[in-house]
């Protein structure tokens, strides 16, 4: 990418998910088909990116990755060059190069991608990871193999300055996960508000 002056974010969409409709709307009925997005924010001190997608193992055997429970709720529409270290690198950045990585919430459809981010230190509130953690194997929406993955996890709690100038900064929004945050990013074109499942 090319030197920045300022910070620059960008959106990808990283698959489908076909999920009951009563999941985001209370008591309604039949299915709907979602995007999954993914954001990257160039910072002139690093890159950051917010949410990692789905997991590959959801596109190679996707009832072995969810197991029946989960399988049922959820029907996968991941193409090959939709994961995130391909959309990344469509942009000339390599997946290695990902500073931080700031997962809203520790469902599968927003960490499953983290493995591919080796060197990211992952930030998540702390009552986030200890909620996740504390899930059954089975559980439909948690899948430890997603967000356990060995990189550096960074717990916080509350409000966190992540590049400690004010331009990128994780703040709760609990609600749809006891430990959900969502990320504030001010750049040259304006102020954004990147919620992840939140509204």
């Amino acid at each position: 990418m090319r030197a920045l002056s300022g910070v620059e974010l960008y959106a990808f969409t990283c698959g489908y998910l076909t999920i009951p409709l009563g999941f985001l709307l209370e008591g309604q009925k039949g299915r709907i088909r979602v995007p999954v997005p993914s954001y990257l924010i160039a910072h002139p001190r690093g890159l950051a990116l917010f949410d990692s997608g789905l997991n590959l193992s959801s596109r190679e055997d996707p009832l072995a990755y969810m197991g029946e429970s989960g399988a049922r709720y959820a029907t996968f529409h991941f193409e090959p060059g939709e994961e995130i270290a391909a959309r990344l690198r469509a942009l000339e950045v390599e997946p290695g190069d990902v500073t931080f990585l700031v997962n809203s919430h520790l469902h599968y459809d927003h960490s499953g991608g983290n493995a591919q981010l080796p060197n990211a230190d992952v930030v998540v509130q702390r009552r986030e990871w200890e909620h996740a953690c504390s899930r059954p194997d089975d559980d439909a929406g948690y899948r430890r193999v997603d967000f356990d993955t060995g990189q550096s996890v960074r717990l916080i709690a509350g409000e966190h300055d992540l590049f400690g100038d004010g331009a990128v900064t994780c703040f709760p929004s609990y609600g749809h996960t006891p430990g959900h945050q969502s990320l504030r990013v001010r750049t040259q074109r304006g102020e954004f508000v990147l919620c992840g499942d939140a509204c």
